[in-house]
């Protein structure tokens, strides 16, 4: 199990592609959390509502909702990709059968990949945490403001939070490469599913029909965005809302990581893998 867990992890470190999402991640992350509230806050006259709101936003008090705001949509979206490469591409190189062969059963290097996610997983989140808290703290100096940081308690809330998004969104993507057998289409539509549907639903069809809205307390995205708005992010950020209290929306998307994880060893297990 060892073996396969650090050959997964290294799989993951030597792949270009991964380090490039990583620092995609990194700056989406810093220019809808600080960026653009610094400029509305520049563009807007000295005295006007939005400019003390857009400079509190980027301060170090904000740090834990800032960190996590992404994870819902566009961050999520990105850890989505990283999970249907990390399988997927076992499929379009056809070098499933020459790992299988080698040894290990199939849960068992299922079981390293999504040891490999987990990590790749904490390592984005915790490099949003940690661009956030110097940006801010760069912010917060050159203003002459406060710097008001969260307890150390808050913080592992955050990272824990952020940590169970991003690998539920992951294990999504492993699922779909499974699913699917491939990168591409798993790709699109998990991609179509985070940034088009899901919105779709949470800005336009749950206020109009109130089954749509019922419906999307159960799906993972309102959870997940529920959580992300209980802990301080904005809800400004596409897919952030509070519809749900904070230990439902912890369940409901730490039940969807297993689900989405047992589906995937499921699906390998009693498919044919080529």
């Amino acid at each position: 199990m060892w073996g396969s867990c650090t050959a997964e992890l290294a799989k993951l470190v030597r792949r270009p592609a991964n380090w490039f999402m990583l620092g995609i991640a990194v700056v989406l992350g810093l220019t809808f959390t600080y960026l653009l509230p610094l400029a509305g806050a520049a563009g807007s006259s000295s005295g006007a509502p939005g400019t003390d709101r857009g400079l509190a936003a980027t301060l170090p008090s904000n740090l834990v909702g800032n960190a996590i705001g992404g994870l819902p949509v566009f961050l999520g979206a990105i850890l989505l990709v990283l999970g249907v490469l990390a399988v997927g591409t076992e499929y379009g190189w056809s070098t499933w059968k020459t790992v299988l062969t080698q040894g290990p059963s199939r849960l068992t290097v299922y079981s390293g990949k999504l040891f490999a996610l987990a990590v790749a997983s904490l390592t984005v989140v915790v490099a949003s945490f940690a661009t956030g808290a110097v940006t801010s703290a760069l912010i917060a100096s050159s203003e002459g403001e406060p710097m008001n940081w969260p307890s150390f308690g808050s913080l592992l809330t955050g990272i824990g939070a952020g940590w169970l998004m991003a690998m539920t969104w992951a294990a999504l993507g492993a699922a779909l490469a499974i699913a699917m057998r491939g990168v591409a289409l798993p790709i699109g539509l998990g991609l179509v599913w985070l940034l088009v549907v899901q919105n779709l639903l949470f800005g336009v069809a749950a206020p109009l029909v109130d089954w749509v809205g019922t419906l999307q307390l159960a799906l993972p995205g309102a959870n997940a965005g529920s959580l992300a708005a209980s802990l301080g992010a904005s809800g400004a950020t596409p897919g952030v809302g509070e519809l749900v209290s904070a230990s439902q929306a912890t369940l409901v998307v730490a039940g969807y990581l297993v689900v989405f994880a047992g589906l995937g060893g499921w699906l390998l297990r009693r498919r044919d893998v080529l």
